[in-house]
């Protein structure tokens, strides 16, 4: 097993302008009353700073492991819909759904169909449904649907992540629990958007929606390179 050091050693520094990049983020804390390109820009920054993560670990690492190449796609359209997020009072909203909804697809194709984790899944499927009916009430429109497709696939690539946790396998610790808990993360941003749009105001939105979901995209970029440092360890014992 990779110990925690070895890990902090190696990935750390490369995380460096992520924790700047976010740090900048909730310094300057810029009003989302008056979306311009410079608050899509500090927004989007950590994101960026993610997909120079994964680069930084070579091209030759990303056309090896087709799960990286996807989690590196579901970035960039994460980044996407940061951007069109910014303008959701002025109609973008749903094209930051439609966004969000393609970077899960894309999440769940690269943590795979196995193992299936049956337990898992039935987990996922009650918090889901639960979610969808405190929403439910508050939708209308397209929404009521619209919510109700985009819960079942953060649902599904959350059960995909969670299905990979196996306690009894010695790379739990850092690969699977590093994709468990950004999906988790991702979850609890993504109900308390919302929870804060449709149903009431939530005390500190913005600062858990931004703090959970820039921690839930770190999570699951070191998921995605940590495969490989493992495998090395592993060859070296």
């Amino acid at each position: 097993m990779v110990s925690p050091v070895t890990v902090v050693k190696s990935e750390g520094p490369k995380l460096v302008p992520f924790f700047k990049a976010t740090c900048v983020y909730f310094v300057l804390w810029l009003p989302t009353s008056s979306p311009s390109w410079f608050s899509a820009l500090i927004k989007c920054l950590p994101i960026f700073c993610l997909w120079v993560f994964l680069l930084a670990h070579g091209f030759s690492f990303l056309g090896a492991r087709s799960s990286a190449r996807k989690i590196l796609a579901g970035l960039i359209f994460s980044a996407l819909g940061d951007a069109f997020l910014i303008w959701q009072e002025q109609g973008y909203f749903i094209h930051g759904i439609l966004m969000f909804a393609i970077t899960h697809i894309l999440y769940s194709s690269a943590f795979g169909m196995k193992p299936l984790n049956i337990s898992a899944g039935l987990l996922i499927t009650v918090v889901s449904s639960l979610s969808y009916f405190l929403l439910y009430p508050y939708l209308s429109g397209p929404f009521t649907y619209l919510v109700g497709v985009y819960i079942g696939l953060i649902g599904f690539m959350g059960w995909r992540a969670m299905a990979g946790l196996q306690l009894a396998n010695d790379l739990w610790t850092w690969t699977k629990l590093s994709s468990c808990l950004g999906a988790v993360l991702f979850m609890v941003s993504d109900l308390t958007i919302a929870v804060n749009k449709f149903c009431f105001p939530v005390p500190y939105s913005r600062f858990i929606i931004m703090a959970t979901y820039y921690a839930a995209q770190m999570l699951i970029a070191l998921s995605a390179v940590e495969c490989q440092d493992v495998k090395v360890a592993r060859k070296r014992i």
